[in-house]
């Protein structure tokens, strides 16, 4: 019994450091990824657990659920997710606790991010933030970005690909949630025209009780 339990812990061990190096892979990749990401931009801003690129909206236009109307050449802010931050939470934490401290960060997050959009002058000119997840069921819960489907096919095959892979490697449990469960990730973009973020995060907001 001893040597098969002994066995078992050396398995384990085995796999948990190759999951560690895939981890590390795989940020290191993100990392280049995220620094041509920002030099394409035209202005990078971090926040807590969050990165806003300021770029041109390029395709058909969107029409916000408050009438904002996003054209072809519009200016957007491109919201993104500090993954190496967020992957500290989840090696630190459970996965309903870290779940839970990311949307409280995101939300603070999003209250800096509105107040800059009204004083930075590379931000003054974002008409709406953008951006795509998987877990729109649990994170962004109470953050009030709309939620839509991505306009083409294609898109939403890749980013699937991409953020299935991207939640297998940076969550303990990740290979399990995503098995058999394709059918409910579903990538969707975000958006919060500069009125709803006004609404949401502005100074008037902060009196209000968080929507649950």
């Amino acid at each position: 019994m001893a040597v098969a339990n002994a066995n078992t812990d050396a398995r384990g061990m085995r796999a948990s450091d190759g999951y560690r190096a895939g981890q590390k892979l795989w940020m290191a990749w993100e990392r280049a990824v995220g620094r041509f990401m920002e030099w394409r931009s035209d202005g990078a801003f971090h926040y807590g657990i969050s990165k806003v690129l300021v770029k041109k909206h390029r395709g058909k236009s969107i029409v916000c659920a408050d009438g904002t109307r996003i054209e072809d050449g519009d200016w957007v802010g491109e919201l993104h997710l500090d993954n190496a931050k967020v992957l500290e939470l989840t090696g630190a934490a459970s996965s309903s606790s870290a779940a839970l401290t990311t949307a409280r960060l995101a939300r603070a997050d999003l209250r800096q991010i509105y107040a800059s959009m009204e004083t930075h002058p590379d931000l003054q000119r974002v008409k709406a933030l953008v951006g795509v997840t998987l877990l729109h069921r649990g994170l962004i819960h109470g953050l009030g970005f709309e939620l839509r489907r991505l306009p083409s096919r294609g898109a939403e095959r890749l980013c699937a690909i991409y953020l299935r892979l991207l939640l297998r490697c940076l969550h303990p449990e990740g290979r399990r949630r995503v098995l058999g469960r394709e059918d409910k990730l579903v990538p969707m973009q975000l958006l919060h025209s500069r009125a709803s973020l006004k609404r949401k995060f502005g100074p008037a907001s902060k009196a209000e009780t968080p929507a649950g």
